[in-house]
């Protein structure tokens, strides 16, 4: 199989396509084997297939692996480059190489200020001076001191934002919210142009009261600034001058002269970078509003735990390295098994909106097939990830992954050691954990029916009967990470491994992991077909040339309906 090796560099390929078709072989000698098999010629397969990173350990024992899997599958992570793309990660280089820009999320936990150049330009000196700044507002908020036009104390916060502006708050908001401190203002979100959102929203707000943070990158999302005009007109509402309304907002931005121009006041303006990615940005000021609920100093233990994962996946042996080994399964399963299906499953309610995050980190980073030298990937490239939180899901969608056809694998995240004190909740929420993760892999066997039936009594005529419709045929793959408590420092560290799993992923398939030209199309073609809903209200026919035929069906029907301009 002809396959490009790593777009960072030119490590040889004849070693990567040997470890390949040496994966393809292994791959033809274990892929019969059912989970159980492994377990039944080796006890001690829990031990060999735990690692762990401080307070985060990773059960992959659940996997079609062996000792020789793992071996070949983090000799090709190396192969395909993967520790020169690292070294180019950390240290500022142009990795994202369709845009000429740096990946630096990295920079934004590190705990000193040793220089980092981006194009001979040394960003740390923003970077602590964007820190000090999140420290000041922090102080503003804890001691009250931030407040509206007219004075009042500011209790609610509305964060608007879409994509990584929005996904990462949210979760940190979430997952935080028992560190949320008495000072805290209530946090609310506005991503969707739906204005059923917006409406939803504020509804019971106070507009004197209430502030609103507008994070984009580039100030141009259609989403955040349509809500944001939104927003504007709201406050208008209530406040006869214009210098009010501006005073209740804050925003996150690289284009500080478009927030600017938005009525912005330039101290309420916070930095954002080129170099960074709305998906991995959770680390900048895009977090105001957790900032406002935890304090900056908890904040910073976040942070502090991203950079001692960053630091365990920078120093760490690949056979022990977390992030690698999640990425190699992940590659072992896409490539070799076919499975391009993966979930995510948080026994955690305060991690509920943890799949929606790592959906987009994925399948945003990785959803590509172009490779560095333009070629298409002859592979199979990122993964369909989804899932929902224990035990919600196994009342929705478990059946199917039990008793369905289809193949997947599945990574289930527990924390040990709850933060509150209903004990006897958790104890059950872990059985359940630990239980899914076991019935997927064993499933049960038609004689298990069989003698599980006929000891309840049912006579073995009805139990032929039953029996096929209580089969579980198991056999499915999955990880189980284990944290042994949720706190700030331990999220930061959870949130960094899932990036760099990602970006461990992009490597070996020699694609980049961080552009999104996808996302583009499709807010083209809306502009073009506003320009056209705007023609048919004025009573102008759509013009053929310029507007689909199937499009033009679905704007004539709209149009008898909403003839109305808002």
């Amino acid at each position: 199989m002809a396959f490009t090796l790593s777009p960072v560099t030119p490590v040889a390929r004849d070693t990567f396509h040997a470890l390949w078709q040496q994966l393809e072989a292994h791959h033809q000698q274990i892929k019969s084997l059912h989970l159980r098999e492994f377990f039944s010629k080796d006890g001690e397969r829990f031990h060999k297939f735990f690692r762990s990173f401080e307070e985060i350990g990773v059960d992959f024992c659940k996997n079609h692996l062996t000792p020789e899997t793992l071996s070949l599958l983090t000799r090709l992570a190396q192969a395909a480059g993967l520790e020169e793309a690292r070294r180019m990660l950390f240290q500022g280089e142009a990795i994202n190489w369709t845009e000429k820009t740096a990946a630096l999320h990295t920079a934004l936990r590190q705990e000193t200020t040793t220089e980092i150049l981006v194009n001979g330009h040394n960003v740390m000196p923003e970077i602590v001076a964007a820190r000090q700044q999140l420290q000041a507002f922090s102080q503003r908020v804890q001691s009250g001191t931030l407040k509206g036009a007219r004075g009042e104390k500011i209790t609610t916060m509305v964060h608007i934002g879409i994509g990584g502006s929005y996904l990462g708050p949210k979760l940190l908001v979430e997952a935080l919210a028992p560190y949320a401190l008495d000072s805290a203002p209530q946090i609310r979100f506005i991503s969707n142009m739906d204005g059923d959102d917006f409406v939803q929203a504020t509804k019971d707000l106070n507009p004197h009261t209430t502030l609103f943070i507008l994070a984009s990158k580039s100030f141009a999302t259609l989403e955040t600034t349509l809500n944001g005009r939104t927003a504007w007109q709201w406050l208008a509402q209530a406040m006869d001058d214009p210098h009010e309304i501006a005073r209740h907002f804050l925003a996150v931005t690289a284009n500080r002269q478009a927030a600017l121009h938005f009525g912005i006041p330039g101290e309420a303006i916070f930095p954002g970078w080129r170099w960074l990615n709305g998906r991995y940005s959770w680390p900048s000021a895009i977090s105001l509003p957790v900032i406002a609920m935890i304090g900056y100093d908890a904040f910073a233990q976040v942070l502090a735990g991203a950079h001692a994962m960053d630091q365990h996946f920078l120093n760490a042996p690949l056979t022990d390295n977390l992030p690698v080994l999640l990425a190699m399964i992940s590659v072992w399963y896409t490539n070799f098994f076919h499975m391009p299906t993966h979930l995510v499953l948080p026994y955690s309610h305060l991690l509920r909106s943890f799949p929606d995050y790592y959906q987009q980190c994925e399948m945003e980073s990785n959803g590509k097939t172009a490779r560095r030298d333009n070629t298409p990937s002859p592979v199979a490239t990122g993964q369909i990830i989804w899932g929902q939180a224990g035990t919600n899901g196994q009342h929705s969608f478990y059946q199917l992954l039990h008793q369905g056809s289809h193949a997947f694998t599945a990574d289930f995240i527990a924390v040990l050691q709850p933060g509150h004190t209903l004990h006897h909740h958790h104890q059950e929420l872990l059985a359940n954990c630990f239980a899914q993760s076991e019935a997927l892999m064993v499933g049960r066997t038609p004689e298990e029916v069989r003698q599980k039936l006929l000891a309840r009594g049912v006579s073995p005529k009805e139990v032929e009967t039953l029996l096929p419709q209580r089969l579980f045929p198991g056999n499915h793959p999955s990880n189980t990470l284990l944290l042994d408590r949720l706190t700030p420092y331990n999220l930061g560290a959870l949130l960094s491994l899932y990036e760099m799993k990602t970006f461990v992923m992009g490597v070996v398939w020699g694609i980049n992991s961080f552009d999104q030209w996808g996302v583009e199309l499709g807010k083209e073609l809306a502009r073009g077909i506003g320009q056209h809903q705007e023609s048919l209200l004025a009573g102008n026919p759509l013009d053929s040339q310029t507007c689909h035929p199937a499009t033009a069906g679905l704007l004539h029907h709209w149009a008898k309906r909403h003839p109305v301009k808002d």
